[in-house]
């Protein structure tokens, strides 16, 4: 445990997540008090066990109400916003939750006097023509409009085990002679540990990133989306044919499982895939990834087989070469 003052007070917005209980976890072994802040703080229990008796609290907060975020805030030392979502639904869209929630946040951390940690992702961009990589780029635009010192964390597509990637592809090679390489399985990644985000986020909290900086994570390896799904194949074991979609397949795929209540894949999604996300030369130079903070990168052989064993063909007890 650091020498992290027990009197400060960190909120966190989407902590019962994905990288929201990483991140939790990161700064209670640190020794931070944590405000857990969400939508559904009766779903949020199994954050408890991750700090001792009384450090880790939660409190009712809607991105739609500007009110409740004011009120999760006050009195915080630092506000980490890790509010992101895969795909629209609802009431839930990319401009209001990852634009207007952003901005929301940022001057809600202003008006308590707190320093902001913003998480936000690589491949944001205003000109794209994914609403998601947009909505992120704006919500980066209007947390350091509001709050120039921010610092922003950037990461690349996040594995780990409650993944939405590795965890879907392996999940469908359960019922599925194939795996779908969309527009070829040409566009590049650089997975990124969730403990290396947490990790980042952590840091950043600590007062070791630079303000008012984005950096952008990724992992020790770059791999197409092909090597991703051979990857898989290879960690539990399975024999599957690996077909390339095209592009305007892709999207026609896309448009109609949008309909669904939770789509395995949506028209955004296939846009976003069309340009590499990839950690940038000027990221490196300027020591802003992971590497840069002091990290040593995970690499995917050291996490998956730990978590996709279950998609083995007999579980962990299988044969590596059983189809």
């Amino acid at each position: 445990m650091s020498n992290a003052p027990k009197s400060k007070l960190v909120t966190v917005f989407g902590g019962s997540g994905f990288v929201g209980r990483h991140v939790v976890r990161a700064l209670a072994k640190r020794g931070y008090r944590v405000r857990v802040a969400v939508r559904r703080p009766d779903l949020a229990g199994h954050l408890q066990p991750l700090g001792n008796v009384g450090q880790i609290q939660f409190v009712q907060a809607n991105l739609r109400y500007s009110w409740s975020v004011e009120q999760a805030c006050d009195g915080a030392d630092i506000v980490v916003n890790l509010v992101g979502i895969l795909f629209e639904s609802g009431k839930q869209k990319f401009e209001s939750v990852q634009h207007f929630g952003a901005s929301a946040i940022a001057d809600a951390a202003k008006r308590a006097g707190a320093k902001l940690v913003h998480l936000s992702a690589l491949g944001a961009d205003v000109e794209s023509t994914s609403n998601y990589a947009k909505s992120k780029a704006e919500g980066e635009n209007a947390v350091l409009r509001i709050m120039p010192e921010a610092i922003i964390m950037r990461p690349s597509i996040i594995f780990g085990p409650e993944d939405g990637f590795f965890n879907m592809f392996a999940g469908l090679t359960q019922f599925s002679p194939v795996l779908p390489a969309i527009g070829g399985g040409n566009t590049r990644f650089q997975p990124v540990y969730v403990g290396d985000v947490a990790e980042a986020v952590a840091l950043a909290v600590d007062g070791k990133a630079r303000s008012g900086t984005i950096y952008e994570l990724g992992g020790p390896e770059v791999a197409t989306f092909r090597q991703c799904l051979e990857v898989i194949l290879e960690t539990i074991g399975r024999t599957r044919v690996i077909i390339s979609l095209p592009w305007w397949m892709a999207r026609l795929m896309g448009r109609v499982m949008s309909l669904l209540p939770n789509p395995m894949l949506t028209l955004d999604q296939v846009k976003l895939l069309e340009s590499d996300n990839v950690v940038s030369d000027d990221a490196v130079d300027k020591g802003l990834t992971l590497e840069g903070l002091g990290i040593q990168p995970t690499t995917m052989n050291a996490i998956l087989p730990a978590y996709l064993v279950r998609f083995k063909p007999h579980g962990q007890y299988g044969d590596k070469n059983i189809a």
